[in-house]
């Protein structure tokens, strides 16, 4: 390198002073530019932070429910038609080693269940009417949101327990109260189940709704009756259609292979055993390829700051060729030249990188707030974003730096 590069030292603040002439100069273009950066870094730090807070929260999700709860569930028989489970089913797998609750369920058919019986016969909202064991909430490690679980004398009555999304297709958030007064009974809260075709239907008391439950969404749309009413009112069998089965953690795997052949011993390829949390575990590994999409586009908004910077720093060499022939006239060195515009691009870059990571992290606590997350921001994503911006800058500035190191007093003055 030519010694004409380094002549005299130039001091920190001065070459800081120099750098910013430029940005205090043009504001409006010095932050336009700065948020071409800004928006990338943006999108890095927020696609880092929403996934992990997402992840986390499935995560804990997945190890408060656990990952032992294995179901059961009728299949197809050579010709395709499907079957059903024996009657006996769930008592022989709750006799099988390693299985600690057993809850048997079964559909009960094309029932329509509506808060009121003044709908048309033909109508239907998508819910399901299902019978069920009492030991189904210990088993699935349900919540109650309001109310109570089906037990031994509930579920010899008419009465009703809702799944999340049924009591939200209802319209019904809260259970009024039971008792009697003096001046008379209070109202309880009732549905209607209509038989399928809408001639005749059945009253049924609600006595609880339930919290979401992750691992049984078909619970969340169902309305759950006890078996004794099921049999009396609405015709069940007693041939359940899945079966929740949970295990020793550790023998889990061993259970689930016992499962089929307990379950029909005379047909154990027609009866399907899954295991639940796998469905969940599938959903980090989808998330984590959606966020490699993410983190892409992110790293292509930031090469496009990138370029941005450059083209406005060519531009800004153009414009200070007077400048840049004064300074060189007036003792600058070639690397005096080059440290400024340099400067000038990674203050630019680092203000822009700067904004992104905090604009990120905001983003990221709004969206974990919003769906009920823990945050999760890393110094990992901050700090890293903040470095590819400065890494952006320094590429995006070399060239115009260069450029404006090259001209010499003579030709910069010619041009004023």
């Amino acid at each position: 390198m030519s010694p004409d590069w380094f002549r005299s030292r130039l001091r920190a603040e001065d070459l800081l002073r120099t750098a910013t002439v430029g940005l205090r100069a043009r504001k409006l273009r010095a932050v336009l530019s700065g948020l071409a950066i800004a928006v990338g870094i943006t999108a890095v730090v927020s696609v880092l932070g929403i996934t992990r807070s997402s992840e986390s929260a499935l995560l804990a999700e997945i190890d408060r429910i656990g990952t032992n709860l294995l179901t059961v569930a009728s299949g197809q028989d050579l010709s395709g038609q499907a079957v059903e489970l024996p009657v006996q089913a769930d008592g022989m797998i709750g006799r099988a080693a390693g299985v600690t609750h057993v809850a048997a369920t079964a559909g009960l058919g094309s029932f329509a269940i509506f808060r009121t019986d003044k709908m048309p016969g033909y109508a239907t909202n998508g819910l399901e009417l299902r019978a069920t064991d009492d030991s189904l909430l210990i088993t699935l490690g349900g919540v109650v949101r309001q109310g109570i679980f089906l037990n031994a004398a509930s579920s010899r009555y008419p009465a009703a327990v809702l799944g999340y999304q049924a009591a939200v297709a209802l319209g019904i958030d809260r259970l009024a109260r039971t008792g009697a007064t003096r001046s008379g009974p209070v109202p309880v809260t009732r549905i209607w189940v209509s038989d399928p075709g809408g001639v005749t239907g059945h009253w049924l008391t609600v006595v609880g709704i339930l919290d979401p439950v992750p691992l049984a969404p078909e619970i969340d749309s169902s309305v759950l009756v006890g078996v004794p009413v099921a049999r009396q009112i609405f015709g069940y069998d007693g041939h359940p259609s899945r079966i929740y089965v949970r295990t020793v953690t550790s023998h889990t795997a061993q259970t689930a292979a016992l499962l089929a052949p307990t379950a029909w011993p005379e047909h154990p390829d027609q009866v399907q055993v899954s295991r639940p949390s796998d469905a969940l575990t599938a959903r980090v590994a989808v998330q984590d390829s959606q966020t490699t999409l993410y983190l892409g586009l992110g790293a292509i908004a930031i090469l496009a700051g990138g370029l941005g910077i450059a083209n406005v720093m060519v531009v800004s060499v153009l414009e200070r060729r007077a400048e840049i022939g004064l300074r060189r006239a007036l003792g600058a060195s070639r690397g005096h030249v080059a440290a400024q515009f340099l400067g000038e691009a990674l203050l630019l870059s680092a203000a822009g990188g700067a904004a992104g990571a905090a604009i990120g992290a905001v983003v990221t606590v709004a969206v974990a707030w919003a769906h009920g997350w823990t945050p999760s921001i890393t110094p990992v994503s901050v700090w890293g974003g903040i470095g590819v911006a400065l890494a952006v800058g320094t590429v995006a500035g070399c060239y115009p730096a260069l450029r404006a190191a090259r001209l010499s007093p003579t030709e910069a003055l010619r041009s004023t």
